[in-house]
């Protein structure tokens, strides 16, 4: 269950932290967009702390964060800017993950 809240706060945090930088950024249909964004950020939080995968948590981040971020660029052909903040989105939470996870076992 504690991985499952930990996935829960991650997933906010990140898709909330994601529509804050996408704000100032003019676009048409802005609202969708963030929403798009948001749903797409909650995810890769959700999914980091939640997947069993036999490697370090910075790399599990990097490959969730990045997968799920590819449709994305491909998409909006916005490829540096999604992909740069999913990849660090999901090392930082990642490493954060690791590090909380082991500490209450």
């Amino acid at each position: 269950m504690k991985k499952v809240k930990l996935g829960l706060a991650f997933g906010l945090a990140f898709g909330l932290i994601d529509a804050l930088l996408m704000l100032p950024i003019p676009m048409t249909d802005k609202v969708i967009a963030i929403l798009g964004a948001s749903i797409n950020r909650f995810a890769i939080g959700w999914f980091i702390p939640v997947t069993n995968f036999p490697k370090p948590g910075w790399m599990r981040g990097l490959m969730i964060g990045t997968l799920i971020s590819l449709p994305d660029a491909i998409i909006t052909k916005a490829y540096l800017p999604i992909l740069i903040i999913g990849a660090l989105g999901g090392v930082g939470l990642g490493l954060l993950s690791d590090r909380l996870i082991q500490r209450h076992s």
